[in-house]
Formats: C-alpha cells, sequence, structure tokens
C-alpha cells in the first residue's frame, strides 16, 4: 500500500510508529483486489467519509438495455462511504455508488438503471458531471 499525504509525501506505516496525521488526505493505490475487499475497509471507517474507485476493463456491452461496449477510459465505479456525493460534502448514514461514464446524449442513464437493478439497488436519478 502506498499513501501520499500533504505533510510529507511518500509512504506512512502504523506499525512503524507514523503519525497517520503526516499522511492525510491517504490515497489507496492497490490493483486487482476483489470487490469483496473493500468490507473491511469501510468498517473500519465507522462514520467517517471516504471514497473508493475501482477503475473497469470496459463497461460490458448490454444488448436487452441497447448499450454498446464502452471503452476502460470510461469505465468506473466510486464507492462514496457515509456520503452522498463524490465530493463527501452530503454526509449519510450510508453509502452511494457513482457510475462513470462518457455520456454525452444521455443515452448512458439506461446503463445506471441495468447495473442498480442487478444489485437490488435503484437509480436517485441524480446526474452529476465529473471530470475524467
Amino acid at each position: 500500500m502506498r499513501t501520499a499525504g500533504r505533510a510529507r509525501r511518500g509512504n506512512g506505516s502504523s506499525e512503524a510508529g507514523d503519525d497517520p496525521a503526516d499522511c492525510l488526505p491517504i490515497r489507496v493505490f492497490d490493483w486487482w483486489r476483489p470487490l469483496d475487499c473493500a468490507e473491511p475497509f469501510i468498517a473500519a471507517l465507522g462514520s467517517d467519509l471516504a471514497a473508493v474507485r475501482w477503475d473497469l476493463d470496459t463497461w460490458p456491452a448490454v444488448p436487452e438495455a441497447g448499450l454498446e461496449e464502452i471503452s476502460q477510459k470510461y469505465a468506473y465505479l466510486t464507492l462514496t462511504v457515509n456520503s452522498r456525493d463524490l465530493h463527501q460534502e452530503e454526509p449519510s448514514q450510508d453509502h452511494t455508488v457513482h457510475v462513470h461514464v462518457r455520456d454525452r446524449s444521455g443515452a448512458q442513464t439506461a446503463r445506471v438503471h441495468w447495473l442498480a437493478a442487478q444489485v437490488g439497488g435503484r437509480f436517485t436519478g441524480r446526474v452529476q458531471p465529473a471530470p475524467l
């Protein structure tokens, strides 16, 4: 795990006795982990705010929803923990999954509905532009 901080750049470790405040904000780069590895991280946060991002190989084609494959550049998810928005300015008691996809025409909203239905969730109807 690699962290980057405001007061000090580089690696930090609680095992080495480093002050966690010297490593804020923390960014973890840990590739190729399954999605369920986020559960211990989320549990450790308690009520603190955080975000986890998964970059995907592609958004797959979903013929039954009329959706074509989308390249890796525009295929990722962000889980905001204890927050509704990407910038963590709206605290909440639960978590929000943000689906990132290039959508100039508005046609990809169907992908969000389809994805939410796969996990028993729902689309809240909030579309937020975000820089890629």
